[in-house]
C-alpha cells in the first residue's frame, strides 16, 4: 500500500502544480476575479495539496499492523485517503467557474474521505505496542 500511496502522492503533487499553472495563466487573471471566485480556485488548489501531501507521507512512512482490526482500519484508510485527491481535482476542475453557487459533491467527496482515511490511521495506532526499532 505504500507504493500506492506514493505514486498517488506524487501524481496528485504533480496536478497541483498544474493547477497553479492553470491559475496563472488563467484568463481573465484569477487576481483580477471576484473575491469569491478567487476562493473557489485557491481553496480548491490547497485542497488537492493536502491530499498529496498526506499521501506522500503515508507512502514514506506508513507501518502495516499485525493486528486484524487495526490492519483492516488502515487498509479502509487508506483507500479513503487514496481516492481523495481525484476528487479535489475534480473539483478544481469544475467548482470555481461558478463561484459560491459552484459548490458540489466533488469537495466534500474529496475531504470527507481524507479527514477519514487519516482518523482510520489514527485509531489504528492508538495504543498499540511497537518493537523498538
Amino acid at each position: 500500500m505504500r507504493r500506492i500511496h506514493l505514486i498517488v502522492g506524487l501524481v496528485a503533487l504533480l496536478a497541483f502544480l498544474l493547477s497553479g499553472q492553470a491559475m496563472h495563466f488563467h484568463r481573465p487573471p484569477t487576481h483580477a476575479l471576484a473575491p469569491e471566485f478567487r476562493l473557489m480556485f485557491v481553496s480548491r488548489h490547497i485542497y488537492l495539496l493536502a491530499g498529496a501531501l498526506v499521501n506522500l507521507c503515508l507512502g514514506l512512512y506508513l507501518q502495516p499492523s499485525r493486528l486484524g482490526w487495526r490492519r483492516i482500519a488502515q487498509m479502509l484508510g487508506s483507500v479513503l485517503v487514496v481516492i481523495s485527491p481525484a476528487f479535489s481535482f475534480l473539483a478544481f476542475l469544475y467548482e470555481p467557474e461558478r463561484g459560491m453557487a459552484g459548490h458540489s459533491w466533488r469537495t466534500p467527496a474529496g475531504l470527507i474521505p481524507l479527514f477519514a482515511g487519516v482518523m482510520l490511521h489514527l485509531v489504528s495506532r492508538i495504543g498499540e505496542k511497537r518493537s523498538a526499532g
